[in-house]
């Protein structure tokens, strides 16, 4: 079905509270028959529309993404992938480095041709709340095949040509190095990954680079209310060899779920679904919920598992940021009927509006 849809979330700048939704369950399918058909799908339309072949889409885990890019909507369109420096990192007396999580870094091409001031203004984009980095470590790679950084106090030349592998720099090159914990110091140096890329005009909007993003964890580790919450939501189906993990590991779990990814944008996502009552009750249970719980809110979907359902998954695009994408651009904004703002706000014709009395009385309803 093509659909419209109303989110039940937060607001975020490049998401819209209303959106169409190419929409597809199907039965008796397992998640490489999604996976081909969508594909089939997204080649189709980047041939028509824009005159594009693409090659087979390529395939990462989610785990891989979270590793190599930051986040798990990479933009492949080019490289400065990350480089996990720990190994050869944490082994002299830079305190910064020895009591974080997580070190890590990436080579920026031909950013050894920054001058002091333009790393200085990287820094101080990266130290905004918005980023929330203390700041970043640089080596530049010389031509000569030396090595000058903001760390040679510590780090001689072997250390920093270590870091050059880890980070696959060349001479000319750049590399930053973030450190942290580890979800922060990655999602930091995504940010920046993406910041760099937009300055060296790498985002070639002509150009399209889908992948397929899978295994995603069936569950996610709440802080604030100290348990597990489904990643996606509570039907996804967890992959069949790891159900035994849920008593014993179940951050290990993952999901049969995945998303497709074009430009570092996601444009579809969707999972095989539960289809079997024990299966289903052993989810809620690692959810939090209650029997009671569970049958109080999801009884009639247990019920009906009673009767026997097909295995079945499903997938669904968001219509408006692909065309968006196909169109050049990455903001939703331009390609809908009035869009709304970030407080939900049509401002063109300045709804939601007041509801009179009159309305209310035909409509049968009362406010408090």
């Amino acid at each position: 079905q093509i659909v419209k849809c109303f989110r039940d979330e937060d607001l975020r700048a490049d998401r819209q509270p209303e959106f169409t939704q190419i929409d597809c369950e199907m039965a008796f399918v397992e998640q490489e028959d999604i996976l081909n058909a969508f594909e089939g799908l997204t080649r189709h339309l980047l041939k028509t529309i824009k005159g594009v072949e693409v090659d087979a889409f390529p395939r990462i885990s989610y785990d891989e993404a979270m590793r190599t890019y930051g986040n798990d909507k990479p933009d492949i369109r080019f490289g400065m992938k990350f480089g996990e420096l720990n190994a050869i990192a944490q082994h002299k007396d830079f305190n910064v480095f020895n009591k974080a999580a997580l070190v890590i870094g990436f080579a920026v091409p031909g950013g050894n041709e920054y001058s002091r001031k333009d790393i200085d203004k990287l820094i101080d984009w990266v130290k905004r709340p918005q980023i929330g980095a203390l700041g970043i470590v640089y080596v530049r790679c010389n031509e000569d095949g030396s090595y000058k950084s903001s760390v040679d106090k510590f780090y001689d030349q072997d250390d920093l040509a270590k870091w050059a592998k880890g980070t696959n720099a060349k001479a000319g090159d750049l590399i930053c190095v973030l450190s942290g914990k580890t979800n922060e110091v990655r999602a930091q140096l995504s940010a920046l990954r993406m910041e760099l890329a937009e300055r060296l005009n790498l985002r070639n909007p002509k150009e399209f680079a889908p992948l397929w993003v899978t295994d995603f964890p069936l569950l996610e580790w709440d802080e604030d209310t100290q348990c597990f919450h489904a990643m996606h939501h509570p039907f996804t189906a967890p992959k069949s060899e790891q159900i035994s993990l849920l008593d014993s590991d179940p951050a290990a779990v993952k999901a049969d779920a995945y998303d497709l990814v074009l430009n570092g944008n996601e444009i579809g996502g969707g999972s095989i679904r539960i289809h079997d009552k024990t299966t289903q009750a052993l989810m809620f249970k690692h959810l939090g919920f209650t029997e009671k719980e569970a049958k109080s809110q999801f009884g009639f979907l247990m019920n009906a598992f009673e009767y026997g359902a097909p295995p079945h998954g499903g997938i669904a695009f968001g219509l408006d940021r692909l065309v968006a994408i196909l169109g050049g651009q990455e903001t939703i904004r331009d390609f809908i009927a009035f869009p709304k703002n970030n407080s939900g706000r049509d401002v063109m014709i300045d709804a939601p509006a007041p509801i009179d009395k009159a309305q209310l009385d035909e409509l049968g309803l009362k406010t408090k």
